[in-house]
């Protein structure tokens, strides 16, 4: 079985909708289980990160970056980092925030960067913008990008959003069980 984490932080919910649709794509896949690991419970995940095939980084934009409880994790990984322990892993990201752009763009890259530094493997969508209902419809392929204002998690994200979020799970799995086989 390949194992997926998905470790995320969400001020308001919406990060953490976001982290259960891309559980949900990513279980849809035969061979593929998903954890969700919210940063605040970190310390007793770490042998988690180290057991999976694929780590997923979910943050909300703020003030143009990731969030500060996502980048204290960030920087608590420094001793997986020195021994290697996510190389060659999987990675993907996602991110959120209230307006179209929010500068996401610069969420994803230091979440690329990120997961290069210990040495993982960056899978982004693979979605052309506006196809399938709205399927990545802000248009990113680095990773997901998605919206919502302020209203309850239950409103926003969107339904498109929401699927995309769940193709981004679905092809880290199946990404992860062909990597797993060596295929």
């Amino acid at each position: 079985m390949t194992q997926i984490s998905i470790v995320f932080h969400s001020g308001y919910g919406h990060t953490k909708v976001l982290a259960e649709q891309v559980k949900a794509g990513a279980e849809t896949v035969p061979g593929a289980k998903a954890t969700l690991i919210p940063v605040e419970e970190i310390e007793a995940h770490w042998g988690d990160l180290e057991a999976a095939d694929a780590i997923v980084f979910g943050s909300p934009t703020y003030m143009g970056n990731v969030s500060g409880p996502f980048k204290t994790f960030m920087d608590a990984s420094s001793k997986p980092w020195y021994e290697r322990k996510w190389k060659d892993k999987l990675a993907a990201g996602f991110t959120i925030s209230g307006s179209p752009s929010g500068d996401k763009l610069n969420t994803l890259q230091s979440l690329m960067i990120f997961a290069m530094q210990h040495g993982m493997v960056w899978i982004g969508t693979a979605d052309l913008p506006g196809s399938e209902e709205g399927i990545n419809r802000l248009g990113s392929f680095s990773g997901l990008m998605a919206q919502a204002g302020q209203v309850a998690p239950e409103v926003e994200p969107n339904e498109a959003d929401r699927r995309s979020a769940m193709r981004l799970g679905q092809r880290l799995a199946e990404a992860s069980v062909r990597w797993a086989k060596g295929a």
